[in-house]
């Protein structure tokens, strides 16, 4: 390969590394501890913050307003002045070279358009700093502090809570497991806990993991809490106030932590909760407010099943449902004093729908319907929750503090570089001016790891950590052989450029053995093992694969480079050879 595809490619490396470092960057040394926390909370906080803050802004633009028209806003609003030019070109109209507010709020059609563009800035913001987190190294919980979880499902006592005896009990049991998993997970997003990672583990157990988060006793309640569903009737007149309240008091309706800041507004039977439908992400997105009552119709331990049908008439889908006896009685009786009031499907203090009463429903048997086959199986899904019934139990749990975590990356980066100090020191006195050769190459070495970790979105852990501290040995042996074998050929009477092919060209088949029985060691122990196993063996196959680059390129460019640039003669690389 000649010199300048050599530089080449280095160059590309390089690039790309910077490329795949970049949202690590960004995320650790540019973005502030804040909005770390806003970009870690779950999309139904992200929202809530975003409409809280956009209301402000537009409360604050309208205060100014009406005190000074004709007022310039600051460079904050550079945004909003920039939509504002476009509103004017796509009316036909000149904006003016001078942007007043007055001449801003006139460019939007109504409020509406003015707060979805500013609720808009401020969830890209923090969607981009989601997205930047997404793409960048992550810290292990041994780094970052937190809790790991092993949630044991009582899949026999879920299968003997059945009536039927014709069942697919493996299908139940797959069943069972993804509406655990799905439970737990929008349970814990709900309370924005910080990233968490959920994942079934074996046939009946799930593994949950959750960096920063500390408070033992809240999370397990949160874990082992209900999936309470219910059916509640839904207020329409109190509703409707409410929704006019609120349109007209948007930042003084709720505290931050979604609670009514003047109980007043509503009966004192009754409290509001969300409405929630599924989002193209399969999310739950709050699309509205209801006021129902605080009286339970029907608790969802009365439903037997719950499967998606269509309407006999209409052909339209709906979700049929199937009562206990106890629920049938309950629901007929209900139903027949309410003919023409709407119904709300509760589960974990979301609304997940509602429909109107149309006539009396006796004999156990539930047809709801209003909606399209999609909203139909979501409904069916969360109905399930409840009929299936799957009794969950934590069964190990590990408590990592975020101070300890702290202490962790201290002393590992610690350990990290006192290793690279010392053999770039032993490297420099032993080989002299080839050690600088060795520097070079260790240094990119570590920093093509992190890219590539940060490529993958990988996990750092201390363990690896301690497989990047092995790689900084492992890389060093790839240059001792070269520069041995490049002292024999100098020794044996060959100059500068002779002794540098030689060497590298008889030391390539020494270093690819080593390196490739490390590699398959590695890339089995990452796949066979667990937890700080896999850790240690994913940073030692990567470090495998940048320290054979780095020695055969990296270095080989730089001695080429004092060959026929450097004009260089002779090869500093030992104290006995002059």
């Amino acid at each position: 390969m000649s010199k300048r595809n050599r530089l080449l490619i280095i160059l590309v490396v390089i690039a790309l590394c910077f490329a795949f470092l970049w949202p690590s960057i960004s995320w650790y040394a540019l973005t502030t501890k804040e909005d770390q926390a806003l970009a870690l909370s779950s999309l139904e906080k992200i929202k809530d913050y975003s409409s809280l803050k956009a209301s402000a802004d537009v409360e604050a633009l309208m205060d100014l307003y009406t005190s000074t028209p004709n007022a310039t806003l600051d460079s904050s609003y550079a945004y909003l002045v920039s939509e504002a030019k476009k509103n004017y070109k796509a009316l036909g109209k000149k904006a003016p070279s001078n942007m007043t507010v007055s001449d801003v709020l006139r460019s939007f059609a109504n409020k509406a358009d003015l707060l979805s563009v500013i609720e808009g800035k401020y969830r890209d913001k923090i969607l981009a700093d989601k997205g930047r987190y997404t793409n960048s190294v992550k810290l292990g919980l041994d780094l970052s502090g937190g809790m790991s979880i092993i949630v044991k499902a009582d899949l026999d006592a879920a299968l003997a809570s059945l009536d039927s005896g014709d069942v697919d009990i493996e299908a139940f049991k797959a069943s069972a497991m993804e509406q655990a998993i799905e439970t737990l997970t929008s349970r814990i997003d709900r309370f924005g806990l910080s990233d968490p990672v959920i994942r079934k583990q074996g046939e009946d157990r799930i593994y949950i993991e959750m960096p920063g988060a500390a408070d033992a006793s809240r999370i397990n309640s949160i874990i082992m809490g209900k999936g309470i569903l219910n059916f509640r009737l839904v207020d329409d007149s109190a509703t409707s106030a409410f929704n006019e309240y609120y349109a007209a008091n948007p930042t003084r309706t709720f505290t931050a932590n979604g609670e009514l800041l003047d109980l007043s507004i509503i009966p004192s039977d009754c409290e509001v909760m969300g409405l929630y439908q599924k989002d193209d992400y399969g999310l739950d997105e709050r699309t509205g407010y209801l006021v129902v009552k605080k009286e339970i119709v029907l608790d969802g331990q009365h439903i037997k099943n719950a499967a998606v049908g269509t309407d006999g008439i209409t052909s339209s889908p709906q979700v049929n449902l199937t009562l206990d006896s106890e629920g049938a009685e309950i629901f007929g009786d209900f139903t027949a004093a309410h003919v023409g009031e709407n119904l709300a499907i509760v589960s974990d203090d979301k609304v997940k729908s509602y429909a109107r009463i149309r006539e009396a429903i006796p004999g156990g048997q539930v047809a709801i319907s209003g909606f399209g086959l999609e909203e139909a199986q979501n409904l069916q899904k969360v109905l399930q929750t409840a009929w299936l019934s799957v009794p969950l139990s934590v069964e190990s749990q590990q408590v990592i503090g975020a101070s300890l975590g702290e202490k962790a990356i201290k002393e590992g980066l610690m350990a990290l570089i006192i290793g690279l100090v010392a053999v770039m020191i032993f490297m420099l006195i032993y080989y002299k001016g080839a050690g600088i050769n060795a520097v070079v190459a260790q240094i990119l070495n570590l920093y093509m790891m992190f890219s590539i970790l940060s490529a993958f979105n990988l996990t750092v852990s201390l363990s690896s950590i301690a497989g990047m501290i092995l790689t900084i040995g492992m890389a060093v042996d790839a240059n001792v052989i070269i520069f041995e074998r490049i002292k024999e050929e100098l020794r044996n009477g060959k100059g500068r450029a002779a002794a540098v092919r030689a060497g590298f060209d008889r030391a390539f088949w020494a270093i690819m053995d080593s390196n490739i029985t490390t590699f398959i060691a590695a890339i089995f122990l990452s796949q066979l093992g667990t937890g700080t196993i896999q850790g240690f063996a994913v940073s030692l196959a990567i470090g495998v694969v940048s320290s054979v680059f780095t020695a055969l390129v990296v270095s080989r460019l730089i001695f080429d480079f004092g060959t026929d640039v450097g004009k260089k003669e002779k090869v500093s690389i030992s104290w006995r050879i002059k």
